[in-house]
């Protein structure tokens, strides 16, 4: 199956990106997923189950241990994943 994660931290600081977003986002832009998008306000990515769930995993751990004193996600089911 494919997924399709969305996911912001906080706290928010518009001036510079905190540790914990900084963090966040290179988790997922290093892990093996399609159709990665980065923003101020909201990050998104896409790929197979395994490869989403284990990024959210670790983008999970990683950013509260960074200093994220909230992190919201959605996981959606988009599809059949074609592997």
């Amino acid at each position: 199956m494919r997924l399709r994660v969305e996911f912001t931290t906080e706290p928010f600081d518009l001036d510079e990106a905190p540790a914990h977003a900084v963090v966040a986002r290179e988790v997922i832009q290093s892990a093996e997923l399609d159709a990665v998008d980065v923003g101020p306000f909201g990050n998104t990515a896409e790929g197979g189950a395994d490869q989403v769930l284990t990024a959210a995993d670790s983008l999970l751990r990683q950013a509260l241990a960074s200093g994220a004193t909230r992190v919201s996600l959605q996981v959606n089911v988009i599809g059949e994943d074609p592997k």
